[in-house]
C-alpha cells in the first residue's frame, strides 16, 4: 500500500492530469479527432483559469483545517505527539545543514508545550515518506532543529521507522503504552489533523488535537490572477483529500471525514 500512494499520487495530481489532457488535446489537434482535440485543449485552458482566478484550492482547504478547532487544553497532559514533516532529512544530508519544510510550526510549538507541561512525554514520530532515500530518516534531521530551538534532548524520544501517518499511530502506540485515561496531545498540520485524528482513533488511541500550520485565513478572497499558486493550492488539497479516501477504503481511519 505504501508503494502503491506513493507511485499513484503523483499521477492523480491536478497539475499532472492537467498535463495529460493538455498533451492528449494537442495530440487529438493532429488527427481526425481534431474536434475532441480543440475541446480538450479548451477545457484545460478554462479550468486553469477557474483556478488562477478563484481560490479554489484555498477553500478546499479552509475546510480541512477548520474541521478541529484548536482545543481548551487541560491541566493534565501525560504525552505530546508531534508528527514528522517539519523537516527535509535528504536535503539535510545533502548539503550538511538543518533543513525545514513549510510545515516547520509542527516543532517549533513543542518547547512552549513542553515548559506547560514540564511532567508530560515528548515523542517526534517520523522516519521516511519517501519512495526513495529510505535510509535517511526524519528524526536525525528533526533532533537538530529541536536542540537549536532550545529544547533539551532529554526530554524527548523518537520513533524513525514509521514511513504514513499509519504507521506513525501505531509504531508510537507500541512504543509508548499510553494507559486508559491519559491525556495526550496530537501535534501536526490543521489540514492533515483529520486524517491523522481518524488513524490514531482507528488504532484505539483517542488524542487531544492541536492543530498548526495554517495556510488559509478562513476569509479568502479571489487572488490577483495567480495561476501558479492556484494550482499549488488545489494540489496541495486535494491530496490530503485522497489521503482521507484512500486510507477510509484501507479501513485506516474510522470514517472518509473525521470530526472533533
Amino acid at each position: 500500500m505504501f508503494i502503491f500512494t506513493k507511485l499513484a499520487g503523483p499521477l492523480t495530481d491536478p497539475v499532472s492530469i492537467l498535463m495529460l489532457l493538455l498533451m492528449a488535446g494537442a495530440g487529438l489537434c493532429f488527427t481526425r479527432f481534431r474536434r475532441w482535440g480543440r475541446g480538450l485543449v479548451a477545457f484545460v485552458a478554462l479550468f486553469w483559469l477557474a483556478v488562477a482566478s478563484l481560490p479554489v484550492g484555498a477553500w478546499i482547504n479552509a475546510g480541512l483545517e477548520e474541521r478541529f478547532p484548536p482545543p481548551d487544553l487541560p491541566e493534565r497532559l501525560d504525552g505530546i505527539l508531534v508528527l514528522g514533516g517539519g523537516v527535509d532529512q535528504v536535503v539535510r544530508a545533502a548539503r550538511g545543514q538543518m533543513a525545514v519544510t513549510a510545515a516547520a510550526e509542527r516543532m517549533l510549538v513543542v518547547p512552549d508545550l513542553a515548559r506547560r507541561y514540564p511532567e508530560a512525554r515528548i515523542v517526534f514520530t517520523g522516519g521516511s515518506g519517501r519512495l526513495l532515500h529510505q535510509d535517511v530518516k526524519e528524526v536525525d534531521a528533526a533532533a537538530e532543529v529541536f536542540a537549536a530551538i532550545g529544547l533539551p534532548p532529554e526530554r524527548i524520544l523518537f520513533e524513525g521507522e514509521s514511513r504514513n501517518t499509519r504507521e506513525n499511530a501505531l509504531f508510537t502506540l507500541e512504543m509508548m503504552r499510553p494507559k486508559p485515561g491519559e491525556n495526550w496531545l496530537l501535534v501536526t498540520s490543521a489540514s492533515h489533523m483529520p486524517r491523522s485524528v481518524g488513524v490514531f482513533r482507528a488504532a484505539g488511541w483517542p488524542v487531544i488535537p492541536y492543530p498548526v500550520d495554517y495556510r488559509t485565513t478562513g476569509r479568502e478572497r479571489a487572488p490577483v490572477f495567480a495561476p501558479l499558486h492556484g494550482l499549488h493550492d488545489l494540489s496541495e488539497a486535494l491530496r490530503e483529500w485522497r489521503g482521507l479516501i484512500v486510507y477510509r477504503l484501507a479501513g485506516w481511519t474510522d470514517s472518509l471525514y473525521p470530526a472533533p
